[in-house]
């Protein structure tokens, strides 16, 4: 009888978990589970699956997700109502909405900025109804939502990410001035320690050690133009401006290194990235992303919204036989002088190989703080903000600076006795033909070229040894132009410092080739070629997932509202796989659309998703919406 009962237990629990010795009933080994690798895939396609609508258009109301695997719940900022709202992800197909995360009770008159999740906490990070003041960072519990702990962090908290291991939180603090200027706080980061969750407490690490190190930073060229206007000598303003490097550098977005000991943080206003050592709690180094030379081919771009031309060929080989009134085409060319900054918004880390790799979404954006728009630009009142975009048209003026409303005060007052600005004709050639087709200096200026595009007037002029700007009959002489984003994705080396891959021009490329009605478009209200004359598709999210032995980027297109899947296994031989847009542009009410505006994008792998297939789930934050992609493996 012994022995029966003995093997009726070996029979019983054969599924591995106690392995049965007939000589010894009481004897009892543990034996792991077995390891399942997940298949990888030759290539992979996104299927729309599931969407939660909040009703809410066009006010924010889906940005951030983060997904929590033990409760099987997605976590969207709302920042329309300025909570987080709770879906439930059991049913992938059918997210359903459980209630919200209000920080309002914990710091009055608040928004949430973001949210990152770890092993069922939740954090959300909160700013001051002034955002010049310091914000907080609060946790709550994911299973049944209960508030832990808060802890005070700086100046205008955006984006957050735990460690690998939990044990931290990292705080992106963007120390945006307020509008006029008046009070610029300076850029941080709040490093966490949640040793004791009850109790976090929070670190705060500037960058006050590169004050002394500005111009050393300019030279490499790190964007630091802020508004100074200690160096304009004709201008008696009440009070005076100061920028340090400090309140110069704004963090954006923070990718971690798989061993918890590196950090590096996107300066999106300033073209750059910081290197913060997370063991020393200190940034060891800024380095420039560069500029992107727009006159190569591979880097070609469309730069007006107003560039039909009857009887041309666009880039997809149609000829054009009619153009409405300040209508555009598909014109993606390549321009002399013209550079584009990087500027990334969302970044993200992986590792091939055990070298690590940095992922850039490079969306691009402008610096403008106003108080007052027509005390500042036709007041030339310099207390009043500050602002650098300008259209390439108005900046080259052959009238030079006139009193219509196109000059930012700090434009017209960069030098004593500027008057107005011209290109260098050693770079831009003279025109030799009469055709508006040629590529030359009095062309460029028109809308059917890159007239209308909009460049940043604080660079690419030419100075002296002093670095001070050089005039010719009064103007400024700009040899180079600089416009704002990279329309791309980059993949760079963090220890060379060096991009080693860039799509390049391929997103308007693909979306030329693919959804050609909706080249550039813009998500609250469509127009055909609304963005060529400013940014473009925008990408502005990205997230990574991991798929057997490969590496998958997905990266969303705020503007043309849509996303771009790349394989990017090896960092130099990165490929497109798809791009994924369910925008139904034969609506005519924009409301019902679809998804527009993508901000932000999770992957869930297949280990932790609900139906146990590999997930993306994307906040739409003008359609209001959260859309669940399931990621076909074929």
């Amino acid at each position: 009888m012994k022995l029966q009962i003995s093997a009726l237990m070996c029979a019983m629990l054969s599924v591995g978990l106690v392995a049965c010795n007939d000589s010894n009933d009481d004897a009892q080994v543990q034996t792991p589970p077995p390891v399942i690798e997940e298949v990888t895939p030759n290539t992979i396609a996104l299927e729309q699956i599931g969407r939660y609508e909040s009703g809410i258009f066009g006010a924010s109301a889906a940005e951030i997700p983060v997904y929590d695997a033990q409760s099987q719940r997605v976590f969207v900022v709302n920042a329309k109502a300025g909570v987080v709202d709770v879906l439930d992800l059991k049913q992938p197909a059918q997210p359903t909405y459980l209630q919200s995360l209000d920080a309002k009770k914990y710091l009055a008159d608040s928004e949430v900025n973001s949210i990152a999740v770890h092993n069922g906490i939740v954090a959300l990070a909160v700013q001051a109804a002034d955002k010049t003041q310091p914000g907080i960072v609060a946790f709550f519990k994911a299973q049944d939502l209960s508030f832990i702990s808060q802890v005070e962090v700086g100046a205008l908290p955006d984006m957050l990410t735990f460690s690998p291991d939990g044990k931290k939180v990292l705080v992106a603090n963007e120390g945006e001035p307020n509008e006029g200027y008046a009070v610029d706080p300076e850029g941080s980061v709040s490093i966490i320690d949640l040793s004791q969750i009850e109790k976090p407490t929070a670190k705060l690490v500037d960058f006050r050690a590169w004050n002394t190190r500005k111009q050393e930073l300019i030279d490499a060229g790190v964007r630091i133009f802020g508004p100074d206007t200690a160096q304009y000598a004709d201008v008696n303003t009440q009070g005076v401006q100061t920028t340090s490097v400090a309140q110069d550098l704004e963090p954006e977005y923070i990718a971690v290194s798989q061993d918890g000991q590196t950090a590096w943080v996107s300066l999106q206003e300033n073209n750059a990235i910081a290197v913060l050592d997370l063991v020393k709690a200190e940034f060891i180094d800024i380095f420039p992303m560069g500029y992107k030379d727009h006159s190569l081919p591979e880097n070609a771009l469309d730069g007006s919204d107003r560039d039909c031309v009857i009887g041309a060929t666009d880039s997809v080989g149609r000829q054009v036989e009619s153009c409405a009134k300040d209508a555009g085409m598909i014109n993606i060319q390549a321009w002399p002088g013209l550079y584009g900054m990087y500027m990334p918004d969302a970044i993200a880390h992986y590792q091939v190989d055990g070298k690590s790799y940095l992922v850039t979404a490079n969306e691009g954006d402008a610096r403008e703080w106003l108080k007052d728009e027509t005390q500042y630009f036709t007041g030339d009142d310099l207390s009043q903000g500050y602002a650098e975009e300008i259209r390439v048209k108005h900046l080259f003026k052959k009238a030079g600076f006139d009193a219509k409303g196109d000059y930012a005060a700090h434009l017209r007052h960069l030098v004593p006795g500027v008057v107005g600005a011209k290109l260098d004709p050693r770079v831009f050639k003279a025109c030799t033909t009469t055709a508006p087709t040629e590529i030359c200096a009095d062309n460029l200026i028109k809308d059917a070229q890159i007239g209308r595009l909009t460049i940043s007037w604080t660079q690419g002029f030419k100075r002296d040894a002093a670095g001070k700007p050089v005039l010719d009959d009064g103007k400024l002489v700009y040899d180079k132009l600089y416009t704002y984003g990279g329309r791309s994705f980059s993949i760079l080396d963090p220890i060379s410092r060096k991009i080693v891959w860039d799509s390049g021009s391929e997103f308007e490329r693909k979306i030329a080739e693919l959804f050609p009605a909706q080249f550039n478009s813009n998500h609250e209200a469509f127009k055909f070629d609304d963005r060529s004359d400013n940014k473009g598709p925008e990408p502005e999210g990205i997230t990574l997932g991991k798929i057997g032995q490969k590496t998958y980027a997905f990266i969303g297109l705020e503007r043309a509202s849509g996303i771009m899947v790349y394989d990017i296994t090896l960092p130099q031989q990165a490929k497109f796989v798809q791009y994924f847009n369910t925008r139904d542009i034969a609506q005519t009410d924009i409301t019902k659309q679809g998804d527009l505006g993508p901000e932000g994008l999770i992957f869930i792998a297949a280990k932790d998703s609900p139906n146990a297939q590999p997930l993306l789930v994307v906040g739409n934050e003008v359609s209001g919406s959260t859309a669940v992609y399931q990621i076909k493996l074929k």
